[in-house]
């Protein structure tokens, strides 16, 4: 999408982009949701663009193959939404790249707002993840965002820019290009709250213009995703802002009707 690669989205993702249609949520692609059915999360990815779309669900680990098999033959790809930063090896209970790729997985999430704030994850952990995802041939969806209190100090944009420049010391302006940016501001996640359009676009025109400062002069920028609460109401207004490529849908994901509504708004874009 857009020269970008186009818009992601997800229960995913979703995305439209406007020159080519990218990588794939999500993104890409791939997704992730909120909770399902009480105790697990999934997410996905929409990319439509240019009459073409694309669409990948991230499923938890443990339904992976189950997902898989039923997406085949589809238009429908699959992501994960977590990876091991490790190599194969004796690493009791970790999930590494070469597993996804066997599992038929295409793209990854990384960074999500929970794992950072749950399980600690540091911004070095998730560059580790990232460089890893990006060497094994995976499609990385990097995560970044504000919590309520950044916001309300004025931080938003230099804890994000802290974010991104941790993936970007990791592998380089070529690297961060070669992925998918996910703006989730914390507060807004499963919170039933949203940015206002105005909102997300400040921020994601921020991103734009943090990237631009730092990746290669032909390097065409990453896709760039809202993903805090996307709903079929609010959709439509924000994949009509420049600087939103698509997005990283949630607990909308897990409805059908609500899921198509939202692809339908990026379908208009």
């Amino acid at each position: 999408g857009r020269g970008r690669g186009g818009r992601e989205e997800g229960g995913g993702r979703e995305g439209r982009g406007k020159e080519g249609e990218g990588g794939g949520k999500r993104e890409g692609e791939g997704g992730v949701g909120e909770k399902g059915e009480g105790r697990t999360e999934k997410k996905r990815i929409v990319c439509v663009g240019s009459g073409r779309g694309e669409i990948a669900v991230c499923p938890p680990h443990p339904y992976l193959e189950q997902v898989g098999g039923l997406l085949q033959g589809s238009r429908l790809g699959l992501g994960a939404q977590n990876v091991s930063a490790r190599p194969d090896g004796a690493v009791t209970g970790e999930v590494s790249v070469s597993m996804l790729r066997d599992l038929g997985c295409h793209w990854v999430l990384v960074g999500h707002s929970e794992r950072r704030a749950l399980l600690g994850e540091s911004s070095a952990m998730v560059a580790d993840k990232y460089a890893a995802a990006l060497a094994g041939g995976l499609v990385p969806v990097l995560c970044v965002g504000e919590t309520l209190e950044h916001r309300r100090r004025g931080l938003a944009v230099a804890v994000i820019s802290s974010q991104l420049q941790a993936v970007a010391d990791r592998v380089g302006g070529e690297g961060l290009a070669s992925g998918v940016i996910a703006y989730e501001p914390v507060w807004a996640i499963g919170t039933g709250e949203s940015a206002t359009p105005e909102q997300a676009q400040d921020i994601h025109g921020q991103i734009r213009a943090w990237l631009a400062s730092r990746l290669p002069a032909e390097s065409r920028s990453p896709r760039l995703l809202y993903g805090g609460s996307v709903k079929p109401d609010n959709a439509r207004a924000l994949f009509a802002r420049p600087d939103i490529d698509g997005g990283l849908i949630g607990g909308a994901a897990l409805q059908a009707e609500a899921f198509v509504a939202i692809c339908q708004a990026a379908l208009m874009h």
